[in-house]
Parts: C-alpha cells; structure tokens; sequence
C-alpha cells in the first residue's frame, strides 16, 4: 500500500484493542486484494444512551488503482441497532462487506467469468453456422447439439472474426427458446 492505514474515531475515545482488530480485518483485506494504494477506516458513536449502549457507524474508503471502494456499515432497523451495539461486530459487519465488494471490484477488473453452478464451465465447440448479417450463429457442441449465440454473446467483439468451423470455447445457458451459449470466445490453445 502506498500510503499507510489511516483510522479515525468519531464521538468516542480512541481504543488500541478497536485499533487492533480493525488492522487485523484490513491485513486480510489486503492479502485479497494486494493493490490497494490507501484505506481509511473510521468509527463512530452515533448515539449514547444508558439504557441501550452506543451504536457504532463503520466507513471504509478504500483507494485502487483507477477507483474507489467505499463501505458505509450503519444500523438498519431499530431493533437491529440496539441487539447488538457492540462495536467489534459493527468493525465485522463492516469488512464483511469491504471483502465482498473488493472481490467484486477484483471480479470486474479480470473481466472473468463468475460461475454460479457447475454446468456454467466451459465448453469447446465448433461453429456449425454463421448468420453475420442477422448477429447470431450456431455451435456444434460435443454431444451434437446445435448451440444458439448473438454477436454480443462474443467476446473481444471477434464476432465478424468466426467462420464455419472455427473452434471455440462458451459457456452454456438455458435461454427463452432452448439452449444458448452466454459467452464465447476463440479458443487459441491449440494454435
């Protein structure tokens, strides 16, 4: 990280054990996520009261390279604010998210696919037919069957680059009229 882990508190007295877990949570954040250039974490107390305790506020404004993740971890309900007004829960809650949208931001970056279920794998194939002035085509998949694509279901924009027969990598999905392949893309390994 280029710039050191800044950590504010608001409305309470700074504590070195809050201080603590917070760079525990934030080394796993950044073994997630290596590229992180800056974090501020701050606490705050948004209430005080006898009866019910403080209810803490976590944020977490975390700086990438051509961006910015932001967490704001607040009490939603009434209820919910006052079961548990523990701050280390809050401090948890709060880097549970931070982990969440980081890998999503990480997800997004790599431009991968994100399998939901094991029949979304890849899956090599061969163009069976091409409709280039309609933007769809068709794979022959390994068991035989006739795979549907659109042009925006191909990667790179390399749509106008397939021809009958050229082998091809997708990834296979149910649509409105049968089966569909959801991405695809050229499969260079064998050249």
């Amino acid at each position: 990280m280029d710039e050191p882990l800044e950590i504010a508190f608001h409305n309470l007295q700074a504590s070195e054990s809050v201080e603590a877990a917070i760079r525990d949570r934030f080394a796993k954040l950044e073994k997630l996520y290596d590229r992180l250039t800056a974090c501020r974490v701050s606490v705050e107390a948004l209430h005080k009261q006898h009866r019910t305790g403080n209810v803490y506020e976590v944020h977490i404004d975390m700086l990438v390279p051509g961006g910015e993740v932001v967490v704001t971890k607040a009490p939603q309900k009434a209820r919910e604010r006052y079961a548990n007004p523990d701050v280390y829960a809050s401090i948890r809650d709060a880097f549970d998210a931070a982990e969440r949208q980081l890998l999503a931001y990480k997800e997004q970056l790599g431009g991968g696919v994100k399998y939901h279920s094991a029949d979304q794998v890849q899956v090599q194939g061969q163009v069976a037919e091409m409709h280039a002035d309609e933007d769809y085509g068709y794979i022959l998949g390994t068991e035989g069957a006739l795979i549907y694509f659109h042009r925006n279901s191909v990667l790179d924009g390399s749509f106008d680059g397939l021809g009958r027969g050229a082998a091809v990598l997708y990834v296979h999905g149910q649509g409105d009229t049968g089966p569909t392949a959801v991405k695809v893309w050229q499969d260079t390994r064998g050249k």
